[in-house]
């Protein structure tokens, strides 16, 4: 099972998926300015290790699943963090003055701030995120992108794996060249279907004469106070003891 379709179950079986979506997006949104607004350390480490054990403990998502899905963002991090620290100049390739403490600043904030928006990720589905969405007012196009987005997501990842399989079957991952040969047409065969597959959805909404969003009837999940209180006062306490230490 690939990382989305893991971090995807994952939200649903969370326990922490019969809360209010803007209960948690006020916490994660929180935990996220504070990645943004505190010293890397010890702020950013708090905030990181906050959004782990919350997702782990309360919300109750599994390890290997949040593993999984923190992997790619920790990737993209440290190539970040390698061009940032290096410098060019007259004289050829070489470390920044500052490297060390540019390097940390920037991993520091992006991992907290990955953790937060992974703690959401894997405690709220998006069908739940979207109406949040459009009541807090953001444009329905942005909206409306986000969902199509999604639901093309799935058929997107359904044809890899169908074509993949396919092409395993025939031996097609048997050598390095085969492999090399399997991976292009793997890529041209995925894009042709969504490209399509986008296409058709358009036409057919299009010929249905839909101008607007799909209206659906969102479930009703009950604001909880003692959430809110608890994340506010979370949130302030990390503050503090992020900005004196």
């Amino acid at each position: 099972m690939s990382a989305g379709l893991a971090v995807d179950d994952a939200a649903w079986a969370s326990a922490w998926r019969t809360r209010a979506p803007l209960d948690k997006l006020l916490l994660c949104g929180g935990l996220v300015v504070c990645a943004l607004v505190l010293p890397a350390w010890p702020g950013g480490v708090l905030v990181a290790l906050t959004a782990v054990v919350l997702a782990l403990g309360p919300a109750r998502v599994p390890a290997r699943t949040f593993g999984r899905a923190v992997r790619w963002p920790l990737a993209f991090v440290a190539t970040g963090a390698l061009t940032a620290v290096v410098s060019v100049d007259g004289g050829g390739l070489g470390w920044a003055p500052d490297a060390a403490a540019r390097a940390g600043d920037l991993v520091g904030h992006s991992v907290a701030g990955g953790a937060a928006v992974l703690l959401l990720a894997t405690t709220t589905p998006v069908s739940d995120l979207l109406p949040a969405l459009r009541r807090l007012r953001v444009p329905a196009a942005v909206v409306e992108v986000a969902s199509v987005t999604y639901r093309l997501l799935f058929v997107l990842l359904d044809s890899l794996r169908t074509i993949r399989e396919a092409q395993a079957n025939r031996m097609g991952y048997s050598s390095v060249r085969r492999s090399y040969r399997s991976s292009g047409a793997l890529a041209a065969a995925v894009l042709t279907r969504s490209f399509d597959r986008a296409r058709r959805m358009q036409e057919g909404l299009a010929g249905r004469g839909m101008e607007t969003g799909l209206r659906v009837l969102p479930e009703a999940l009950p604001s909880s106070s003692r959430f809110l209180a608890a994340s506010a006062a979370g949130l302030g306490a990390l503050l503090a003891v992020g900005l004196l230490a």
